[in-house]
């Protein structure tokens, strides 16, 4: 038997990351990680799928933790983003829930805030406290 022949007698060992690359639910950002090990990027989604199979959380709801994984400022991945609303729409979603959901989301952003705020007040004061004694140490 020819190579290319067994190769399509064998079963794949990712079959899942083959069901998302022809289904148009793969991130090519992922390409990287699946060339350099890909059975454990299949475990890996397989993990990450483990939600949708278990039936703990409704269609509907499982869409908008998606909307909000993919729009949150960690990850800002759009495609994924409009397929989740797409579905969530289908699934009988109102634009304003899905609205809710990205408004909860995006206080993620206001970390920035809360961690960038205190440092610029500590710099502004080491700031002046180097100011003063440059001005004390010049007279």
């Amino acid at each position: 038997m020819s190579q290319a022949a067994s190769d399509k007698a064998a079963p794949s060992a990712t079959p899942l990351c083959d069901q998302m690359r022809a289904t148009g639910t793969w991130n090519p950002a992922w390409d990287p990680f699946a060339e350099l090990d890909p059975i454990w990027t299949e475990k890996f989604m397989a993990m990450g799928t483990h939600y949708k199979q278990s039936g703990a959380l409704d269609p509907k709801t499982v869409e908008f933790i998606a909307i909000a994984v993919d729009a949150s400022c960690t990850h800002m991945y759009a495609p994924g983003t409009r397929r989740h609303i797409r579905m969530a729409l289908e699934l009988g979603a109102t634009k304003e829930e899905i609205a809710a959901v990205l408004q909860l989301v995006s206080v993620l952003g206001i970390h920035t805030c809360s961690l960038g705020a205190p440092i610029l007040l500590e710099e502004l004061a080491a700031l002046e406290s180097r100011k003063l004694a440059a001005a004390k140490a010049a007279s």
